[in-house]
């Protein structure tokens, strides 16, 4: 089953770094039967792209979380997401959570990954503004949802497995 992880760039480097990652809260995102029985035209492709777009929203969360952590300095806005070919049994269905969330029951290993889809320079003033108002924009806040809008706007570039090494680097 691919799954997609929410990271953020630490995350990233720590997968490059120990070779493996364990998803924050054992979870990820995934095409399961809820979200195919909610979006009942959309093919694999396009199932694949809402469930990337709910960790890419996730990352965002994190990001949030590591700016209230205490060193908001430290943090690069840049949303992150791993996408990884696991074994079904390594995956539980978490629909009563969200159509797309899975529980992960053991780390991701480098060797298990598909790729990576991160945000490009260019996005990190919208992605910190998204950060600071994601949970006004889960309860519905109109202004908060057109800032969240901007960020999404951009497109996670898409990185190899070999490249990713070279990415923390250049980092």
């Amino acid at each position: 089953m691919r799954i997609y992880v929410p990271v953020t760039l630490h995350g990233v480097q720590q997968l490059v770094e120990q070779r493996e990652l364990f998803p924050l809260a054992g979870r990820a995102f995934a095409v399961t039967p809820a979200l195919r029985e909610a979006y009942r035209s959309g093919d694999d492709d396009e199932l694949a792209e809402v469930a990337m777009r709910d960790a890419a929203r996730a990352s965002l969360r994190l990001l949030a979380a590591e700016a209230e952590s205490g060193a908001p300095a430290d943090v690069r806005y840049r949303r992150a997401v791993i996408a990884a070919d696991v074994d079904d049994e390594q995956v539980t269905l978490r629909s009563d959570l969200d159509d797309a969330v899975v529980s992960v029951s053991s780390a991701i290993t480098l060797e298990q990954v598909a790729s990576a889809h991160i945000d490009l320079a260019d996005a990190e003033e919208s992605v910190s503004r998204a950060a600071a108002i994601i949970d006004e924009a889960d309860f519905g806040d109109s202004e908060a949802e057109f800032v969240l809008g901007d960020a999404e706007d951009h497109d996670l570039a898409w990185y190899a497995t070999q490249e990713l090494g070279f990415l923390v680097e250049l980092l």
